[in-house]
């Protein structure tokens, strides 16, 4: 197998495409676009242009690491399909991670990460020593309990904690491949954390 890893994330409004380096972790390119409504127009370009950068094409690729969230069903609906996509167009495995674990794995101490769930509530899992205790669940702020060392995640929403912050808020293309416990064992099943319903419901049919 190829040791270079395409790794996206669509989960937070950070639009996250990388080519990583499987040995020693090393980022060749990446691209990020924070914006929460351009994940379908960015994360095509995003891997183009981090491919392109890395000079590389997607035949070099030898497996994706995709974040499954939690996270708004549109972002995920999209980075998901897209990591099918191309595992299935190039015969290469799939691997999907928590996109929490892909915040909290390089930390040490008990970490609390958040990042947004919008309506006023927070997407939460608990971290010690990089590996992850409890969650992810989803939850208002005040509902949280604040028994962590630091918190990371979305400055936004991590900033409602009475706890040290950390510089990490975000998946990045290295903690998503580290994020992966066995990147040469068969993957799971994609399954995408929503954690509740999409926001968009169907209209009712009309009598």
């Amino acid at each position: 197998m190829s040791t270079l890893i395409l790794a996206i994330d669509t989960a937070t409004p950070a639009v996250t495409a990388g080519i990583v380096k499987l040995d020693g972790v090393e980022v060749l390119a990446e691209r990020v676009t924070v914006d929460a409504r351009a994940h379908a127009e960015q994360l095509t370009p995003n891997v183009l242009a981090a491919l392109a950068d890395a000079g590389l094409t997607v035949n070099d690729l030898g497996a994706v690491v995709v974040g499954c969230g939690p996270g708004p069903f549109t972002g995920l609906r999209v980075g998901m399909a897209t990591a099918a996509a191309y595992g299935h167009a190039l015969g290469i495995p799939v691997h999907g991670v928590c996109s929490l674990d892909a915040i909290g794995v390089d930390t040490s101490g008990d970490v609390l990460v958040v990042t947004d769930a919008r309506r006023r509530e927070v997407y939460w899992a608990r971290y010690r020593d990089g590996v992850r205790v409890d969650g992810p669940a989803v939850g208002a702020p005040a509902d949280v309990k604040a028994d962590a060392d630091a918190v990371a995640g979305s400055p936004e929403h991590a900033a409602m904690f009475d706890l040290p912050r950390l510089a990490a808020v975000s998946p990045t293309s290295a903690r998503l491949v580290r994020a992966v416990a066995d990147l040469t064992a068969e993957p799971a099943p994609l399954v995408p954390l929503y954690l509740r319903r999409p926001d968009a419901k169907p209209s009712a049919v009309a009598r």
